[in-house]
């Protein structure tokens, strides 16, 4: 499933010392440094600015040891994850952070580490070297190596072409990662989604050459708590009838980073067996323009009987999620997460970094907000505001897909969803990105793993 996963280096061998730097503490340490080490220093201008790295030779000419620079508070102030700039500068080798970093600061750096390491290379014959860290014996690894690989395969799905990742492949990889974890699995597929009372999957999704479908796996004790994970999985986006310009286009293999998050947050889960009894239930679907393709004006009716006017097809999201929350919210779970790819309007108002959330549990929205800033996976709640609740409600029909105007897009569409489920105890709606623009430290551009580590966070903590 994950193209590389992630590692680290074995416990015992030679690893090369890394020590960490602040600016201010240079100065001291060049003083118990021998007089060698200090010209090199010198001659190589290190200053400990942050993410600055230096290499010290022996007198072989080997790597004796390597200085990492860690600025101050003010510039470390400004992101997260600085040591995985400092690894992608490294060459290939085992290295072991010495001296310079509190145990917070080296489990989140061994976790920074390990993101820094992601490529997507199935399609190029070139092969990055890695550098490989032994992390402190206050590491948990086991917890961290569980983020990693989830955050890899999310990152792998979304930025795998539709050509690869239809709802097919989509399938393919639902389905090998249940199996990795004897985790049970339904695959309601086509016409069979008309029989069994999902119109809209069906409906958004059967212009398309691969059959809709909507992919169910449980796994766990039955006795223990329910939570259940619901993920967007529209594999391309053209936005049907209402068909996007191009502009808006080239980025929408990535309308399926809902479920590619949901599938990266379940793989945490299962690989750290936490108590729970998980579901992920993803709508797999491609919103495909021919001449079945449901059409603006249609009037669908959805699996909970309301009836949705659609206003426009390219608000198409929210219409599968609908009929897969419906069916989630039929068991009654303790808690039931919906993550998608849904608004421009999030975008608009919070960036590509900082996805919003929904929730009326007061006490779950401070849980999301306190997880999200201690495992630096940004989150920024936005509300349920009832007063809205007229722009989702049309003339004709019991909904609106796409109310008029754009105001308040992403509340809207929260909205929306929120009137499929009623019998959850606490329901939470992320509506991410999936995608990061330009690289930063611990994301290479390309698909981003948006919010799976903070939930993950919340469910150890509330569940574990």
């Amino acid at each position: 499933m994950i193209n590389t996963p992630p590692s680290f280096a074995p416990t015992k061998g030679a690893a090369i010392p890394v020590h960490v730097l602040e600016t201010d503490a240079l100065a001291d340490w060049l003083e118990s440094a021998d007089a060698r080490v200090s010209a090199w220093v010198a001659a190589s201008e290190f200053t400990a600015a942050l993410g600055q790295v230096l290499l010290v030779p022996n007198e072989h000419g080997a790597i004796d040891f390597v200085l990492a620079g860690w600025g101050n508070d003010r510039a470390r102030a400004r992101g997260r994850f600085h040591m995985a700039v400092v690894a992608r500068k490294l060459p290939k080798g085992i290295y072991e952070i010495v001296s310079g970093l509190d145990e917070k600061e080296h489990a989140e750096s061994a976790l920074a580490w390990l993101l820094s390491a992601y490529a997507f290379d199935r399609y190029t014959s070139k092969k990055g070297a890695v550098a490989l860290l032994r992390p402190h014996k206050s590491v948990d690894q086991e917890t961290i190596l569980a983020q990693a690989a989830g955050d890899f395969l999310t990152r792998d799905l979304i930025n795998t072409p539709t050509n690869d990742m239809g709802p097919d492949a989509l399938e393919d990889a639902f389905l090998d990662l249940a199996k990795s974890f004897n985790a049970k699995t339904t695959v309601i597929k086509g016409d069979d989604l008309i029989a069994q009372n999902f119109p809209m999957i069906h409906a958004v999704g059967r212009a398309s050459d691969q059959a809709p479908r909507l992919l169910d796996m449980i796994w766990g004790d039955a006795k223990h708590p329910k939570i259940t994970l619901v993920g967007k999985g529209v594999c391309f986006d053209t936005g049907g009838l209402n068909i996007k310009p191009g502009a808006s286009m080239g980025l929408m293999k990535k309308d399926m980073g809902g479920s590619a998050t949901v599938m990266g947050l379940a793989h945490m889960i299962m690989a750290m067996k936490l108590p729970v009894r998980l579901r992920v239930l993803v709508p797999a679907v491609e919103n495909s323009i021919s001449a079945g393709a449901f059409r603006p004006q249609d009037i669908l009716t959805s699996r909970k009987g309301m009836t949705v006017e659609i206003n426009n097809t390219d608000a198409e999201g929210r219409l599968v999620l609908a009929d897969a929350l419906a069916l989630a919210d039929e068991e009654k779970p303790e808690l039931l997460v919906c993550t998608a790819t849904l608004t421009g309007a999030a975008r608009v108002a919070l960036g590509p970094d900082v996805p919003p959330y929904f929730t009326d549990d007061e006490k779950l929205a401070k849980q999301i907000f306190k997880s999200a800033e201690r495992v630096a996976d940004p989150l920024w709640r936005l509300p349920f505001w009832d007063p809205y609740e007229p722009m989702i409600e049309p003339d004709v029909a019991d909904l609106d897909n796409a109310p008029a105007g754009g105001f308040g897009g992403a509340i809207t569409a929260a909205l929306f969803l929120r009137r499929f489920v009623e019998h959850a105890d606490s329901f939470v709606h992320l509506d991410v990105y999936g995608w990061t623009p330009s690289a930063k430290p611990a994301r290479s551009k390309g698909g981003a793993c948006q919010s799976a580590r903070a939930m993950f966070d919340v469910i150890a903590k509330r569940y574990g």
